[in-house]
């Protein structure tokens, strides 16, 4: 089997309004010269789509003809390098899809603590932010539930009881494994975000998780402008 009939298989096998790089087609060094001249041609043939340089689609056809991808499987295969994660959608558009935000943002934010990535393709416009762990496909949700925490005071048209009440939540669906690894990551971010984890898992467990108090100075107060009635271990973490 050639290069072109190799890819044209690939392609074949994915779903219609899929995207993908280079790298999702299986190909060895040596096959990347010959695969851009099968790909040129599969887009002449209109059998694929180009979103930006190095990045394609398979079109989906509807009773009202061709549809674009969707904004979430257009970024998805920037997220990826060499089919391993490397980075995660964060600021109001994850909190947007997280439904704690009916606002949606013009631009999107990418983390990723290797990689810069912006994109610009027609209405999708993303730029980068530098996340604090390295981003893997078994930690961006635990890394994205911090975020929350990192901005619960700047996400727009959130009322915070139903933002608490979301967190709780979240993190009561988290294994013991995972609630480790999550106050492991804590750890890297701002004291303000460790002393908010603290107070939520304060709630649920009933007792203060010693290595997030151990990392907080104790005269620091953190404005939340959280009361009791909110949020009722809040005055154990100095929270405000």
């Amino acid at each position: 089997m050639n290069i072109a009939e190799k890819i044209k298989k690939k392609i074949k096998g994915m779903p219609e309004g899929t995207t993908f790089k280079y790298q999702q087609l299986d190909l060895s060094v040596t096959e990347y010269s010959g695969a851009a001249k099968a790909i040129e041609r599969l887009i002449k043939e209109g059998v694929i789509k180009r979103i930006n340089r190095g990045v394609f689609y398979k079109p989906k056809q509807s009773v009202f003809g061709e549809l674009r991808p969707t904004e979430t499987e257009i970024i998805k295969p920037y997220l990826y390098e060499q089919g391993k994660r490397i980075a995660y959608v964060t600021g109001t558009a994850l909190y947007n899809n997280m439904g704690v935000t009916t606002q949606v943002p013009k631009t999107v934010k990418i983390a990723s603590r290797s990689k810069r990535i912006f994109i610009d393709s027609g209405s999708i416009k993303a730029k980068p932010v530098k996340s604090y762990i390295d981003v893997t496909e078994g930690n961006y949700s635990l890394l994205e539930i911090l975020d929350v925490l990192k901005d619960f005071t700047k996400i727009p048209d959130m009322d915070q009881k139903s933002g608490i009440r979301f967190l709780v939540d979240k993190l009561k669906d988290l294994s013991e494994k995972e609630t480790n690894m999550l106050v492991k990551y804590a750890l890297k971010y701002p004291p303000r975000v460790r002393a908010f984890l603290g107070a939520l898992l304060n709630v649920i467990t009933g007792q203060e998780n010693s290595n997030l108090k151990q990392s907080l100075n104790p005269l620091t107060t953190y404005r939340f402008n959280l009361n009791e009635d909110i949020l009722k271990t809040a005055p154990n973490w100095n929270i405000k």
